[in-house]
């Protein structure tokens, strides 16, 4: 079997695996006071400790939740919702956030999540913004954008797309709110263990486990909001006790957040790992274009993460694809994950401007700490295969289309 969906889920590394076991095997609620409860706690604060220089952050900026869905849906909802709660809105007015701006390429979490404060607060201005044809968030449509309406903005865009892999302009995102006095997200999960994350250049970061090889269901939300620093409005979501701060209730996830951690931890001195990684993605290109000339990278001119190679056969559907390379072993996604269950034309195509046949046809391979250069060379044989067959069955439906 040949797994190159690691932007799906990367397989779980041996290191967590080893940090979880001792994590169940430990018992005790992180919140009790005894000797079982402290042990626990040690290990929810090491792990904190971890994901916060994944992050570039400190550990008491660090949230730990289910997942970055959660992650994503506390950092919008929790600063609209936030902003509201603090003090007399009417008194208040240049801190009540009123607009929110979302880049067209986001995961759906976000998207979705956008379009659901917009339904529950109908006077907030929720707005996409575009991006260009390679799938950069468009840095001019965002200055604009910003000095239009009263009140203040959410900006949220990701540190690099995880169907594309295309590395977005962070920095130059980050000094754009800050001359608007806008919030920033940034969703960091395709990006974590990629590329260097800085969490000084946001005011909220969502993560993932199981993106770099940790466990699903664990997750954190990095929130600038400590006695250190000037804090960011976060209403919480979840509430009940007084975990984390009161900021996210609910009894911590002591073995996902031990695998998190381990995760987190086995990528700091990752340099090797990445170039290795960026090997594979480039042969994996370089051969595919050599054996099929007319495929399509998209975003290939800009800088992306070395996991991730995004394409297109024209002639071959991906629901086709998926199919055929399932059939021989190699797996791979048509697009982001959550999507996965049904093959759609993606939205982050689709903002790019890509022909929407072109883009019915986009697939995405993702590689990991676990790919090797047989993984490779299997999945280029297969798609050579079914470009073929893909290419004769053409050609005989127009045979038999002239004969008749």
């Amino acid at each position: 079997m040949h797994y190159l969906d690691h932007n799906a889920t990367s397989p779980l590394r041996p290191e967590s695996l080893s940090a979880m076991t001792h994590a169940l095997a430990a018992g005790g609620n992180p919140s009790s006071i005894h000797a079982k409860g402290r042990a626990a706690r040690a290990i929810v604060e090491e792990a904190r400790e971890k994901v916060a220089r994944l992050a570039g952050a400190k550990a008491d900026q660090v949230i730990f939740t289910s997942g970055a869905t959660e992650s994503n849906n506390l950092a919008l909802f929790g600063a609209v919702e936030g902003s509201l709660a603090e003090g007399d809105v009417s008194k208040n007015a240049s801190g009540r956030i009123t607009r929110v701006f979302v880049s067209a390429i986001e995961h759906s979490s976000v998207l979705s999540t956008a379009d659901r404060l917009a339904e529950r607060f109908p006077w907030l201005r929720v707005s996409r913004l575009a991006v260009t044809a390679d799938g950069v968030v468009d840095l001019e449509g965002l200055r604009v954008a910003l000095r239009e309406g009263k009140g203040r903005a959410v900006v949220a865009v990701m540190a690099a797309n995880n169907e594309t892999g295309v590395v977005q302009p962070i920095a130059e995102v980050s000094k754009l709110a800050r001359e608007a006095g806008a919030l920033l997200l940034v969703d960091a999960v395709p990006a974590a263990g990629k590329i260097k994350l800085d969490f000084s250049l946001c005011d909220y970061m969502t993560l993932s486990a199981h993106k770099i090889g940790g466990p699903q269901g664990s997750g954190a939300l990095v929130v600038r909001a400590n006695s250190s620093e000037t804090s960011v409005p976060l209403q919480p979501q979840l509430v009940g006790g007084g975990q984390q701060k009161g900021l996210r209730a609910g009894t911590e996830n002591l073995s996902g957040i031990a695998g998190f951690g381990a995760s987190a931890h086995s990528l700091e001195d990752g340099e090797g790992e990445r170039a290795r990684i960026l090997h594979l993605r480039d042969h994996f290109e370089t051969a595919l274009k050599h054996a099929v000339p007319e495929a399509v990278i998209f975003g290939v001119t800009q800088t992306r993460l070395c996991s991730t190679s995004c394409f297109a056969i024209p002639g071959l559907t991906a629901e086709t694809a998926l199919i055929g390379l399932d059939l021989d072993g190699v797996m791979m996604s048509s697009g982001s994950t959550c999507s996965s269950g049904k093959v759609a034309v993606s939205h982050v195509l689709a903002a790019m401007g890509v022909d929407e046949m072109l883009a019915g046809g986009a697939l995405r391979a993702s590689f990991g700490w676990s790919s090797t250069i047989e993984d490779v060379n299997a999945a280029v044989a297969s798609l050579v295969k079914l470009r073929e067959r893909a290419a004769q069955k053409s050609k005989d439906t127009k045979d038999h289309s002239e004969a008749a």
